[in-house]
């Protein structure tokens, strides 16, 4: 993959890199944010009930989307962060990639 635009950042997640836009000062929860997914997405994997990237992607986004209802549900918002706009640029990274 060449090298990343300005105000890019390079993630790798099961072992593929994805180039997402992002603005310098939310670098760092960006890539937290893959390293976090990559860990998840590994997990489902290594289980071998699911098979095929596009379906591991769906159900660590599932996993995490229910764990972040419930934080927010229990009144953790301070610990809960608004991860929507993280999560659409790593789809649009996996839609561009495919």
């Amino acid at each position: 993959m060449s090298k990343p635009a300005a105000n890019a950042v390079l993630v790798r997640i099961l072992d593929r890199e994805y180039q997402v836009a992002c603005p310098p000062e939310e670098r760092n929860a960006l890539q937290d944010a893959a390293k976090q997914l990559d860990q998840r997405m590994r997990d489902i994997r290594s289980s071998g009930h699911v098979i095929g990237l596009e379906r591991i992607a769906v159900m660590a986004a599932l996993n995490l989307s229910h764990e972040l209802l419930q934080a927010r549900e229990q009144g953790n918002t301070a610990k809960a962060p608004d991860l929507t706009p993280l999560i659409s640029r790593l789809d649009k990274a996996l839609a561009d990639y495919e």
